[in-house]
C-alpha cells in the first residue's frame, strides 16, 4: 500500500457493470447497438460490455424456431465461458421478443443480479410517456412478430389475452434483423420502416412509438421522418416519443441496479 492510497480513502461510489448480452451470432448486430449504448446518459463509473452469441445461433432471430435455438446456443456458451451472475451487476437480454433467456436469468442466480430484455424494458417505458387518451405501438420486423409481440404486451401487462385501452398494437415491415446490417438497400429499409410507422400511427392517437428490433438501432430519425410526412414536424419532433429499445433496457437496468442497492439485505 502506497503512502497515497493510504492518505486518501474512497467514501463512496460503487463500480457498476452492464452486460449487453445479443443472443443471435451476428457481431455487426452488436456493434449497431454501441452507437445507442454510449448515448446513453449513466455515470462515469458504470461499465457496459457486450455479448454475441456463438455461431450456432441463428444470425437473426425471426421466429419462434430461432429463439429457441438462440436459447439452448446462449446457455451452452455461457456455461462453455463460466458465466457467473456476481460477475454483473445488471444483464439486458438484447432481443426484441419474448425471450426464455430473461426468465432463465432471473431465476438461475444465488446474487442480485439485475435481469430484462429491451421487450419489457420498452412496454415499460412506453407506458410511462403517456398521457391520458394517448396510446403507444410497436413496428417490427417480420409478420410472425405481430402476433407473438401483441400476446407479449398482453400477457406481459397481466390482460390476460384481452385488448389493452393504451396498446394501439404491431406493424411490420416485411423484414429481418439482419437486413438492417446485411446487403439491403438502404433505400428500401427506409421506405419499408416509413410505411410501417403511419400505418401504426393511423391506429388512432398514437404518441410513441417503440421500435422492436435490437437492428434497429439508431434509426429513430427514420421514425419522425415518416411521422412528419403523416401529422407534421411539430408533432414529429416535438410530440411523439420513439423508444429504442437498447436504450431503454440500459437505463430500465441501471433503475433497477439501484433500486436492488437500497435493499438492507440479512439483518
Amino acid at each position: 500500500m502506497t503512502m497515497l492510497t493510504m492518505a486518501f480513502e474512497r467514501a463512496r461510489g460503487r463500480p457498476t457493470k452492464i452486460l449487453v448480452l445479443n443472443p443471435n451470432s451476428s457481431k455487426a448486430m452488436s456493434d449497431g447497438m454501441k452507437t445507442v449504448i454510449d448515448s446513453v446518459d449513466l455515470p462515469y463509473s458504470t461499465e457496459v460490455y457486450t455479448y454475441t452469441g456463438p455461431s450456432d445461433a441463428p444470425a437473426s432471430i425471426n421466429d419462434g424456431d430461432d429463439i429457441a435455438q438462440s436459447t439452448k446456443a446462449v446457455l451452452a456458451d455461457l456455461k462453455r465461458l463460466d458465466f457467473r451472475h456476481q460477475d454483473y451487476d445488471g444483464v439486458l437480454i438484447a432481443c426484441f421478443s419474448v425471450h426464455p433467456l430473461v426468465p432463465n436469468l432471473q431465476t438461475d442466480q444465488v446474487h442480485p443480479t439485475a435481469v430484462t430484455g429491451i421487450f419489457e424494458a420498452s412496454v415499460l417505458t412506453a407506458l410511462s410517456l403517456l398521457r391520458p387518451e394517448e396510446k403507444w405501438g410497436i413496428v417490427t420486423t417480420g409478420k410472425f412478430w405481430e402476433q407473438h409481440l401483441d400476446a407479449g404486451v398482453l400477457n406481459f401487462l397481466g390482460d390476460g389475452g384481452n385488448s389493452n385501452a393504451k396498446f394501439a398494437g404491431v406493424e411490420s415491415t416485411g423484414l429481418n434483423a439482419g437486413d438492417f446490417h446485411h446487403g439491403v438497400d438502404p433505400a428500401v429499409i427506409r421506405k419499408k420502416l416509413v410505411e410501417a410507422t403511419q400505418r401504426l400511427l393511423r391506429r388512432g392517437l398514437v404518441t410513441c412509438v417503440v421500435m422492436g428490433c435490437a437492428g434497429m438501432a439508431g434509426l429513430e430519425e427514420i421514425i419522425r421522418s415518416a411521422a412528419s410526412e403523416l401529422r407534421g414536424d411539430e408533432f414529429a419532433y416535438s410530440e411523439l416519443h420513439v423508444v429504442d429499445g437498447v436504450r431503454a433496457g440500459i437505463m430500465q437496468v441501471d433503475t433497477m441496479i439501484r433500486h436492488q442497492r437500497l435493499r438492507p439485505g440479512k439483518p
